[in-house]
């Protein structure tokens, strides 16, 4: 185990959930070096994967159970790519619009652009970010963004009087050192122990509750947009890499879970795609009244990849294809509305 992934993980997770950890989860192989007391982009930047790893399971039982079964037999995940979803909408408080609230975490982590993917269809646009250090085996990012500009008058103000509050987590300090990280792709260790924290804390809902009219118009207009309003920037899924995506979706559907009906294949069809149904969560609305009202609405869920090898034209060597697929993304995404 590397001692400086062991000590960032002590301060972004529980000791029990660690433990488990790293007896599912295949670690880079860029972090058997280890210079103790200075932490790398990279033992930083998987860090902060495992720790929102762990919130997906905590908020997803069906990907907790297909995990669970994997630790019996001591099979490993490969974790693919976490996706979250942003609202590029000048009017989000303290919120930096859109994507840019993560770019000046990811791009400090040495996550780069890695595609654009227009998703027209659910009025988004979605992009991909690898790590430059290990893209194969550090989790990609799928950032998408929602264009409130191309619905409603209506929408758009409901879109303002979800988000039009919301704060910024990342505090000036966390603002330096990222600044610091950037520069040298690396920090010393009580640096990045402190960083860690605030990192994982950017993936929440960082607006208010929202009220339960401005939700219903939201959802009438958009099923992204709504999970926005309840979940912020939580991962809206992780994957996981398998061989076989036909062979795990078969088995999942003998165990009863509620795995989706087909496979999302890329137009190149090297990248296949399937997911678990959303799990329903409990949230909190605000009602005309002022009085609080619970609503089950779709949570987050647990996705299925597997990925060709291409030839690289640049170097005449095959490299495992770790581009994404607008349809596919497009299909996928409508795990949560169908919860």
């Amino acid at each position: 185990m590397n001692s400086n992934l062991a000590a960032l993980l002590a301060v972004a997770i529980p000791e029990s959930d660690a433990t488990g950890l790293v007896r599912l989860m295949n670690l880079p192989s860029v972090l058997a070096d280890v210079t103790p007391g200075t932490v790398t982009r990279a033992e930083l930047a998987q860090a902060m994967n495992m720790a929102l790893f762990v919130d997906v399971l905590k908020r997803v039982p069906t990907g907790r159970a297909y995990t669970d079964d994997l630790l019996h037999t001591q099979t490993r995940v490969q974790f693919d790519h976490g996706a979250l979803r942003t609202v590029r909408w000048a009017e989000s408080g303290a919120l930096p619009p859109g994507e840019a609230a993560f770019t000046r975490l990811l791009k400090p982590l040495g996550f780069v652009l890695n595609g654009t993917y227009p998703l027209d269809r659910i009025k988004m646009t979605g992009r991909s970010y690898m790590h430059v250090d290990a893209p194969d085996e550090i989790a990609q990012y799928f950032v998408s963004e929602l264009h409130p500009e191309r619905f409603s008058a209506e929408f758009q103000q409901a879109v303002t009087n979800v988000i039009g509050e919301s704060v910024d987590p990342l505090a000036p300090q966390a603002v330096a050192s990222l600044a610091e990280l950037e520069r040298d792709h690396s920090l010393p260790l009580a640096i990045a122990l402190e960083l860690l924290p605030v990192l994982v804390r950017c993936f929440e809902r960082q607006h208010p509750l929202p009220r339960l009219a401005d939700y219903e118009t939201l959802r009438a207009e958009s099923a992204e947009m709504a999970w926005i309003a309840t979940e912020g920037n939580a991962f809206n899924h992780a994957t996981d890499r398998v061989d076989d995506v036909f062979a795990v979706a078969d088995a999942q559907r003998e165990l009863g879970r509620p795995i989706k009906d087909s496979v999302e294949i890329s137009k190149s069809g090297g990248v296949r795609q399937t997911a678990f149904r959303a799990d329903p969560v409990r949230r909190v609305f605000v009602g005309a009244d002022g009085a609080r009202i619970e609503r089950d609405v779709p949570g987050s869920f647990y996705e299925f990849i597997s990925r060709d090898t291409v030839m690289d034209e640049a170097t005449g060597r095959a490299r495992l294809d770790l581009g994404f697929d607008a349809g596919n993304a497009t299909g996928i995404f409508k795990m949560t509305a169908a919860a």
